[in-house]
């Protein structure tokens, strides 16, 4: 028995969604080998095998494989798919991409969001915006996952040795070309992978106080920020800073909460954080409810005050 986990990479590193995918293929049980499928991604490769729990790398090298189309993943993974029980992707954009097109040319069912590895045929993931967990157990033989990487704890980076092995790469399909991307600028961490986020909801009214309230406290912390999908409905924030059901999943170790009332698809993309604090004039706020620290108040007032004690 043994696990496949598809790496999401830049051609030059490993993403960290990997390192959470990783532990949970350790789980599944047996070998654990990590595709590497880019262009010019040697060292992608490299980083790979430097990860604790990884027994092979296979890397595919091809111009067809350097900006991750899905059509030329999904069947760089199916011409390997026969080695392995279980195919894992990280629950990202990318591998939501791909999963889908591998379970349906396997013609299995895809297990989305894993968030525990029971046993190698049983899982559990969040359904209903995370108030219910469903256990799942397949009988497929072959088992596709996307696994929602807040739930898992990331490998090490460094420690392993595992060996590289060269595949050969699938032609390229031609269904779909890479034409450009436009990637936003930030200086702050990418929201996913920060230690502490800073979110402000649509209680702050407008852009412009957006920027003038959460701002600094973000700024004070060294953390990442972020939004409710009613302020970025609004105009306040940008779209790639929600969090939530239809935005993003994060879990960092503080989470501050600014004027969100707490609905139901927010909490589904934050409650798993380690410390939740929640600022909220509203002792009635959902938010109150997952909150490790609440604080009743008036924002405006609120969040400056701890802006200059800090």
């Amino acid at each position: 028995m043994a696990s496949l986990v598809i790496a999401e990479h830049d051609n030059a590193s490993i993403k960290g969604a990997t390192l959470n995918t990783v532990t949970a293929a350790v789980a599944c049980g047996g070998d654990v080998h990590v595709l590497v499928a880019g262009h010019n991604a040697g060292s992608a490769a490299q980083a790979a095998a430097q990860i604790a729990g990884v027994s092979k790398v296979i890397h595919a090298d091809a111009e067809g494989l350097a900006h991750g189309l899905a059509e030329n993943v999904a069947a760089q993974v199916l011409a390997i798919a026969g080695n392995y029980t279980h195919i894992l992707f990280p629950a990202t954009a990318a591998g939501k991409n791909v999963s889908p097109r591998v379970a349906a040319k396997l013609d299995v069912a895809q297990l989305s969001d894993v968030t525990l590895v029971v046993s190698a045929d049983t899982f559990e993931r969040p359904i209903y915006a995370g108030n219910a967990i469903a256990t799942v157990q397949s009988k497929d033989a072959v088992k596709v996952l996307t696994v929602r990487t807040t739930g898992f704890d990331a490998a090490a980076a460094t420690g392993g040795s595992a060996s590289v092995e060269t595949a050969a790469a699938t032609a390229d399909s031609g269904k779909s070309a890479f034409k450009g991307s436009e990637i936003a600028k930030n200086d702050r961490p990418e929201l996913t992978a920060a230690k502490i986020i800073v979110s402000g909801g649509r209680a702050l009214g407008s852009a412009e106080k957006f920027a003038e309230v959460i701002t600094p406290l973000a700024d004070k912390l060294g953390a990442a920020m972020g939004a409710s999908r009613a302020a970025v409905d609004a105009g306040y924030a940008p779209n790639d800073w929600q969090v939530g059901q239809t935005g993003k999943i994060v879990a960092p170790q503080l989470y501050v909460a600014c004027g969100i009332s707490g609905a139901i698809q927010h909490l589904a993309g934050m409650k798993d954080s380690k410390v939740i604090v929640a600022i909220n004039k509203d002792p009635e706020a959902p938010i109150f409810s997952v909150a490790d620290y609440g604080l009743e108040a008036d924002l405006f007032a609120a969040v400056p005050e701890l802006v200059n004690a800090l």
